[in-house]
Protein backbone atom coordinates (compact mmCIF):
# COMPACT_ATOMS: atom_id res chain seq x y z
CA UNK A 1 0.00 0.00 0.00
CA UNK A 2 1.02 3.46 -1.01
CA UNK A 3 1.95 6.33 1.67
CA UNK A 4 -0.04 9.07 1.55
CA UNK A 5 1.84 12.40 2.43
CA UNK A 6 -0.32 15.02 2.94
CA UNK A 7 0.29 19.17 2.86
CA UNK A 8 -0.82 22.57 1.68
CA UNK A 9 -3.59 22.87 -1.61
CA UNK A 10 -1.60 25.94 -2.00
CA UNK A 11 1.37 28.56 -0.75
CA UNK A 12 2.62 31.63 -2.21
CA UNK A 13 5.56 31.74 -3.97
CA UNK A 14 7.98 32.35 -1.41
CA UNK A 15 7.73 29.14 0.57
CA UNK A 16 7.68 27.00 -2.31
CA UNK A 17 10.83 24.22 -2.75
CA UNK A 18 10.80 24.37 1.39
CA UNK A 19 7.28 23.33 2.67
CA UNK A 20 8.21 20.27 4.75
CA UNK A 21 6.68 18.06 2.94
CA UNK A 22 9.38 17.78 0.75
CA UNK A 23 11.12 16.11 3.69
CA UNK A 24 9.38 13.23 3.59
CA UNK A 25 9.09 13.50 -0.61
CA UNK A 26 13.03 12.72 -0.54
CA UNK A 27 12.87 10.14 2.60
CA UNK A 28 10.38 8.01 0.08
CA UNK A 29 12.50 9.36 -2.90
CA UNK A 30 16.16 7.54 -1.88
CA UNK A 31 14.62 4.54 -0.12
CA UNK A 32 11.98 3.81 -3.46
CA UNK A 33 8.95 4.02 -1.63
CA UNK A 34 5.53 4.44 -3.38
CA UNK A 35 3.97 7.67 -2.02
CA UNK A 36 0.73 9.56 -2.77
CA UNK A 37 0.16 13.13 -2.54
CA UNK A 38 -2.95 14.73 -0.72
CA UNK A 39 -3.49 17.77 0.42
CA UNK A 40 -5.80 20.34 2.77
CA UNK A 41 -6.36 24.00 2.95
CA UNK A 42 -3.46 25.91 3.29
CA UNK A 43 -6.38 29.49 4.24
CA UNK A 44 -8.76 27.27 7.02
CA UNK A 45 -7.49 24.92 8.87
CA UNK A 46 -10.67 22.51 9.38
CA UNK A 47 -11.33 19.94 12.26
CA UNK A 48 -10.33 17.66 9.45
CA UNK A 49 -6.95 19.13 9.58
CA UNK A 50 -6.08 19.42 12.64
CA UNK A 51 -7.36 16.11 13.80
CA UNK A 52 -4.60 14.66 11.77
CA UNK A 53 -2.30 17.48 12.89
CA UNK A 54 -3.64 19.36 16.04
CA UNK A 55 -1.18 22.72 15.62
CA UNK A 56 -2.50 22.87 11.94
CA UNK A 57 0.74 22.06 10.03
CA UNK A 58 1.85 20.06 7.41
CA UNK A 59 3.21 17.63 6.49
CA UNK A 60 1.85 14.30 8.34
CA UNK A 61 1.80 11.10 7.08
CA UNK A 62 -0.48 7.97 6.59
CA UNK A 63 0.62 4.62 6.41
CA UNK A 64 -2.12 2.11 6.07
CA UNK A 65 -4.11 2.57 9.62
CA UNK A 66 -0.64 4.29 10.97
CA UNK A 67 -1.36 8.56 11.13
CA UNK A 68 1.74 10.00 12.33
CA UNK A 69 2.36 13.94 12.46
CA UNK A 70 5.96 16.17 12.64
CA UNK A 71 8.20 15.89 9.72
CA UNK A 72 10.88 14.28 12.30
CA UNK A 73 8.45 11.57 13.48
CA UNK A 74 7.46 10.88 10.10
CA UNK A 75 11.19 10.41 8.66
CA UNK A 76 12.10 8.27 11.49
CA UNK A 77 8.90 6.17 10.49
CA UNK A 78 10.29 5.96 6.77
CA UNK A 79 13.82 5.34 7.89
CA UNK A 80 12.71 2.05 10.09
CA UNK A 81 11.08 0.67 6.36
CA UNK A 82 14.27 0.94 4.46
CA UNK A 83 18.04 0.25 5.47
CA UNK A 84 18.92 3.25 2.73
CA UNK A 85 17.87 6.01 5.38
CA UNK A 86 18.77 3.90 8.43
CA UNK A 87 21.05 1.13 9.39
CA UNK A 88 20.26 -1.83 11.14
CA UNK A 89 23.34 -2.22 13.21
CA UNK A 90 22.62 -1.05 16.87
CA UNK A 91 25.69 1.79 16.72
CA UNK A 92 24.76 2.67 13.50
CA UNK A 93 20.96 3.22 14.30
CA UNK A 94 21.73 5.02 17.43
CA UNK A 95 24.39 7.35 15.10
CA UNK A 96 22.01 8.27 12.61
CA UNK A 97 19.29 9.14 15.62
CA UNK A 98 21.05 11.30 17.46
CA UNK A 99 21.88 13.45 14.21
CA UNK A 100 18.46 13.46 13.19
CA UNK A 101 17.83 14.84 16.51
CA UNK A 102 20.17 17.08 16.49
CA UNK A 103 19.10 18.90 12.72
CA UNK A 104 15.81 19.05 14.66
CA UNK A 105 16.94 20.29 18.29
CA UNK A 106 20.28 21.93 17.75
CA UNK A 107 20.03 23.77 15.09
CA UNK A 108 16.62 23.96 13.15
CA UNK A 109 15.89 25.49 16.79
CA UNK A 110 17.71 28.34 15.98
CA UNK A 111 17.18 29.00 12.11
CA UNK A 112 14.02 29.37 12.24
CA UNK A 113 13.46 32.09 14.16
CA UNK A 114 16.93 33.63 13.01
CA UNK A 115 14.88 33.71 9.61
CA UNK A 116 11.49 34.83 11.32
CA UNK A 117 13.07 37.82 12.82
CA UNK A 118 14.51 38.25 9.45
CA UNK A 119 12.06 39.33 8.03
CA UNK A 120 11.55 42.28 10.07
CA UNK A 121 14.74 43.58 8.20
CA UNK A 122 16.76 44.44 11.79
CA UNK A 123 20.36 46.36 11.72
CA UNK A 124 21.40 43.39 13.57
CA UNK A 125 19.21 39.84 14.08
CA UNK A 126 20.13 39.17 17.92
CA UNK A 127 20.01 35.52 16.98
CA UNK A 128 22.31 35.82 14.49
CA UNK A 129 25.56 35.09 16.77
CA UNK A 130 24.18 31.65 18.40
CA UNK A 131 23.04 30.61 15.03
CA UNK A 132 26.44 30.97 13.41
CA UNK A 133 28.24 29.29 16.59
CA UNK A 134 26.27 25.86 16.15
CA UNK A 135 27.29 26.57 12.35
CA UNK A 136 30.59 26.26 13.58
CA UNK A 137 30.68 23.39 15.33
CA UNK A 138 29.04 21.66 13.08
CA UNK A 139 31.60 23.02 10.35
CA UNK A 140 34.01 21.23 12.62
CA UNK A 141 31.80 17.47 12.05
CA UNK A 142 31.74 17.83 9.08
CA UNK A 143 35.64 18.78 8.63
CA UNK A 144 37.14 15.92 6.61
CA UNK A 145 33.58 13.76 6.13
CA UNK A 146 30.81 13.43 3.73
CA UNK A 147 27.71 12.33 5.58
CA UNK A 148 26.80 12.58 9.59
CA UNK A 149 26.62 9.22 10.69
CA UNK A 150 27.86 5.79 9.71
CA UNK A 151 30.01 6.54 7.02
CA UNK A 152 27.18 7.36 4.94
CA UNK A 153 23.70 9.49 3.67
CA UNK A 154 21.13 8.67 6.21
CA UNK A 155 18.01 9.77 7.12
CA UNK A 156 19.97 12.56 9.42
CA UNK A 157 21.58 13.69 6.33
CA UNK A 158 17.90 14.78 4.98
CA UNK A 159 17.05 16.39 8.24
CA UNK A 160 20.18 18.34 8.35
CA UNK A 161 20.12 19.59 4.83
CA UNK A 162 16.50 20.73 5.50
CA UNK A 163 17.33 22.45 8.06
CA UNK A 164 20.24 24.32 6.68
CA UNK A 165 19.08 25.21 3.11
CA UNK A 166 16.92 28.24 4.10
CA UNK A 167 20.12 29.88 5.89
CA UNK A 168 22.58 28.30 3.67
CA UNK A 169 20.72 30.13 0.51
CA UNK A 170 20.58 33.49 2.60
CA UNK A 171 24.38 33.68 2.95
CA UNK A 172 24.41 32.77 6.18
CA UNK A 173 27.07 29.90 5.60
CA UNK A 174 29.57 32.28 3.70
CA UNK A 175 32.28 31.27 6.62
CA UNK A 176 31.78 27.59 6.47
CA UNK A 177 33.17 26.00 3.64
CA UNK A 178 32.72 22.27 4.53
CA UNK A 179 29.02 22.97 5.53
CA UNK A 180 28.65 24.49 1.86
CA UNK A 181 30.20 21.63 0.25
CA UNK A 182 27.85 19.23 2.50
CA UNK A 183 24.82 20.68 1.63
CA UNK A 184 26.12 20.88 -2.37
CA UNK A 185 26.33 16.73 -2.05
CA UNK A 186 23.01 16.92 -0.44
CA UNK A 187 21.00 18.95 -3.07
CA UNK A 188 22.69 17.25 -5.78
CA UNK A 189 21.30 13.96 -5.05
CA UNK A 190 18.32 12.92 -7.86
CA UNK A 191 16.40 11.90 -5.09
CA UNK A 192 15.95 15.45 -3.57
CA UNK A 193 15.93 17.23 -7.00
CA UNK A 194 12.57 15.13 -7.91
CA UNK A 195 11.43 15.94 -4.81
CA UNK A 196 11.89 19.61 -4.75
CA UNK A 197 10.69 19.85 -8.68
CA UNK A 198 7.76 18.02 -7.93
CA UNK A 199 6.79 20.16 -4.63
CA UNK A 200 7.17 23.26 -7.29
CA UNK A 201 5.22 21.77 -9.86
CA UNK A 202 2.46 20.75 -7.37
CA UNK A 203 1.95 24.16 -6.21
CA UNK A 204 2.40 26.01 -9.40
CA UNK A 205 -0.80 23.02 -11.07
CA UNK A 206 -2.69 24.62 -7.76
CA UNK A 207 -1.87 28.16 -9.38
CA UNK A 208 -3.38 27.23 -12.52
CA UNK A 209 -6.51 25.85 -10.71
CA UNK A 210 -6.81 29.35 -9.46
CA UNK A 211 -6.29 31.61 -12.08
CA UNK A 212 -9.07 29.31 -14.10
CA UNK A 213 -11.52 30.10 -11.13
Amino acid sequence: MALTIWTYDWVPQMPRGYVRDIRLRWAAEEAGLAYNVATVPAGVRGPEHLARQPFGQVPFLEDGDIRLFESGACLLHLAEKSEVLMPRDPAGRAETLQWLFAALNSVEMVTVPWWFIGLKKPAENPLAGWMQQRFSRLEAVLNGRDWLADGRFTVADIAMAEVLRLPGDLGALADHPALRAYLGRLCDRPAFVKARQDQLDHFAAADAVRNKG
